[in-house]
């Protein structure tokens, strides 16, 4: 159950509405990089946690932030809003600066909403669940918590050098400020899991002794020169602990695919289903299929 009190977690103003500034704004509503996005990853890897309470109770609590900070960047939008053009009308089209803001705004501002936000991107996309990961295995939601914070966190350090509105620049610092800390809550959580060492690899419950072990910290070379980009990831002990890193030139360990004729009734020509060029009588033999494939 969730609850509200009506006030915002951190205060939004804007002291100059701008319009194009606030389809910009949407980009962190609803974009891959946006509050919705972990908002609903953090719902549903709560929801759906299992073991410790305490780590359920922890990213429950820190999605229900998350609805705060979309609740600040829908009313960002909603005051950039305030004053902008709602027509085609003489005043807009003989004020070229009018008519400019109008062509920059997202229409669905003034179109679906009575300029108020919309749950969609800065290019009117609407928002979906594609990029919410929320997989059961707590360390591999952890680091896809901190590649969501990340890019959110250079998403919000771009529209601070999009405005110089005092107010967007405060909001702005504050989300920041929260992606640093979010940051640096899921690495917590893998340090007090073991860290780096006792969680990798993800997931850590299956016995690497079941691997193909000989390739489990090769750095495959796929150039045509022979040249393995050499670094830290081709060379040393591995970051787990369990291995040394080496650099190893691709090579095809596998066979040519062939694959079987197709079936007389799955839609084929009769060329591919006998495996050689038909003739009439061929065309005609339901017992076609049973012809092996012959390249």
């Amino acid at each position: 159950m969730f609850y509200s009190d009506g006030k915002l977690q951190y205060p939004v103003r804007v002291e100059t509405p701008n319009p194009i500034f606030a389809r910009a704004l949407q980009q962190a509503i609803g974009g891959v990089e946006g509050e919705i996005r972990v908002m609903m990853q953090y719902m549903f890897q709560a929801w759906g946690s299992r073991g410790p309470k305490k780590y359920r109770d922890m990213i429950l609590n820190t999605a229900t932030e998350e609805i705060g900070h979309v609740e600040m960047l829908a009313t960002a939008v909603a005051l950039n809003l305030e004053g902008a053009p709602l027509s085609m009308q003489e005043d807009v089209a003989n004020d070229g600066v009018a008519g400019a803001v109008l062509g920059g705004m997202n229409l669905r501002h003034i179109l679906s909403t009575g300029l108020a936000a919309t749950p969609e991107n800065c290019n009117g996309v609407p928002f979906n669940a594609s990029h919410v990961y929320a997989s059961g295995n707590i360390a591999a939601d952890m680091y896809a918590n901190v590649a969501a914070e990340a890019t959110g966190r250079a998403l919000a350090v771009r529209l601070y050098g999009m405005t110089n509105d005092p107010g967007m620049k405060d909001m702005l610092s504050f989300l920041i400020a929260r992606d640093t800390m979010h940051q640096q809550q899921w690495l917590a959580v893998i340090e007090e899991l073991g860290g780096q060492t006792e969680q990798l690899p993800i997931p850590n419950s299956f016995p690497q002794e079941q691997e193909a072990r000989k390739f489990s910290y090769a750095y495959f070379g796929h150039r045509t020169d022979k040249q393995v980009p050499m670094g830290r990831w081709a060379e040393g002990q591995s970051l787990d602990g369990k291995g040394k890193f080496e650099p190893m030139i691709s090579e095809p360990l596998g066979q040519e695919p062939v694959l079987a004729p197709p079936r007389p009734d799955g839609g084929a020509q009769v060329e591919q289903v006998k495996g050689g060029k038909a003739t009439p009588s061929a065309a005609n033999d339901p017992a076609a299929g049973s012809s092996p494939n012959v390249a």
